[in-house]
């Protein structure tokens, strides 16, 4: 299981949690918002903090001990990695330097709320999703 953390508020991360919602056919994921304490916690425990909004992670195996804390472009091509053969050519990517990468998330999460819109509060799942989020009652 991988557990996607997100910034709640983020018109560009709610469109990516949509994306993989409509294609995590095997229901890998879970969500969580960075604001709410289910990041904080998952996060603190895996020696990391939340200090700004401006990426989103991926733990992969989030609920073992071989936990693994992915970060900006990292975290943007796990997702296309466990979202089955269809994403395959994501991998591809991979030959992107990461500093590189990283550098064009930078770019792209500093205009996310003039490009994409920010909400005045996290939006909540449609109620077949919401077993899928760790933040909110079911």
């Amino acid at each position: 299981m991988n557990l996607l953390l997100y910034d709640g508020v983020c018109g560009l991360c709610n469109g990516l949690v949509r994306f993989v919602l409509a294609r995590d056919q095997q229901r890998v994921f879970r969500f969580a918002a960075l604001q709410h304490d289910v990041a904080k916690q998952t996060l603190e425990r895996l020696g990391h903090t939340v200090t700004e909004l401006d990426t989103f992670y991926v733990i992969e195996d989030y609920d073992t001990a071989g936990a693994r804390v992915l970060s900006k472009s990292r975290a943007a091509l796990a997702v296309g990695r466990h979202l089955g053969w269809r994403w395959a050519w994501s991998r591809l990517l991979y030959i992107v330097p990461r500093s590189l990468a990283d550098r064009l998330y930078d770019v792209i999460a500093k205009r996310r709320y003039k490009l994409f819109g920010r909400h005045d509060i996290c939006p909540l799942p449609k109620p077949e999703h919401r077993a899928l989020f760790l933040d909110t009652p079911s």
